[in-house]
């Protein structure tokens, strides 16, 4: 079984998360059906907003439409993870990656119109400019070059894949780490959140299929586990979609800026 390793833990000062010892962000990728069928009603229930990652690799978007846009009414974000998923291949573990769309074969300006292609479908459906990126597969480099450096200004954070939990001024906003979620039990998510607040850093969870459809997959029971101990912890954890939390870390990183200098 997957274990969670846990990398540059800082156990600095306390510093606050909305006055709280630290922030979760719940983050679902690839715009799955068990995203609306499973994870938003139970997200629901307990009065937490997620952050879903939209792809059309699978063709399905067309109809989800309505219920996408009906979830980012109710507060749930709504963020760009490409339209084709487009992912290194030619190595171990990327057998799933097709010629058309294997980043050895993308320029990067093919990338860049995906990607702002992908922003005016979001828009198109939510209304809304304030978005997050995720990296397909965690890719951040076509050949040599960083492709999201033209894009900057178009995203206020992009989430990576390494697994890692930092404090606010230590945050890379255009590589956030997370952790990866396959088959673990509530309590070892539980875990990871009890390593957050003793530590006062960002704790990020990556699910894929949550009560299946994908090979990456928790449990419904696990999930909804985690789900009820952060509500029941919120004294103590602020829970709020990527794009949110990212707004807060950029004001406290210009703040931390001007007193240094």
């Amino acid at each position: 079984m997957y274990s969670f390793l846990i990398y540059h833990v800082s156990a600095q000062s306390y510093t606050s998360w909305h006055t709280k010892k630290c922030a979760v962000v719940l983050t679902y990728d690839d715009a799955l059906n068990v995203h609306l069928k499973n994870v938003i009603p139970a997200l629901d229930s307990v009065g937490l907003k997620g952050t879903f990652y939209i792809s059309d690799y699978f063709n399905g978007l067309k109809d989800q439409i309505i219920q996408w846009r009906k979830a980012a009414a109710e507060g749930h974000e709504l963020a760009n993870h490409t339209i084709w998923h487009p992912c290194e291949g030619g190595r171990a573990g990327r057998e799933f990656v097709t010629y058309d769309y294997d980043l050895n074969h993308y320029t990067v300006r093919r990338m860049v119109n995906e990607i702002r292609a992908m922003n005016n479908q979001l828009k198109a459906i939510d209304g809304k400019s304030t978005r997050t990126f995720a990296y397909p597969c965690g890719d951040t480099k076509i050949h040599d070059t960083l492709y999201l450096d033209q894009l900057k200004n178009e995203f206020i954070a992009a989430r990576g894949v390494t697994p890692e939990m930092l404090p606010i001024n230590n945050i890379d906003l255009y590589n956030i780490g997370c952790y990866p979620v396959n088959n673990q039990t509530g309590d070892q998510l539980i875990t990871l959140v009890k390593q957050a607040m003793a530590t006062h850093t960002l704790l990020v969870f990556l699910f894929h299929g949550v009560g299946g459809e994908h090979t990456l997959n928790v449990s419904l029971t696990a999930h909804s586990q985690l789900l009820h101990y952060l509500k029941q912890q919120e004294k103590d954890i602020w829970v709020a979609p990527l794009s949110e939390v990212a707004e807060f870390i950029k004001v406290s990183q210009n703040e931390h800026k001007k007193g240094i200098n």
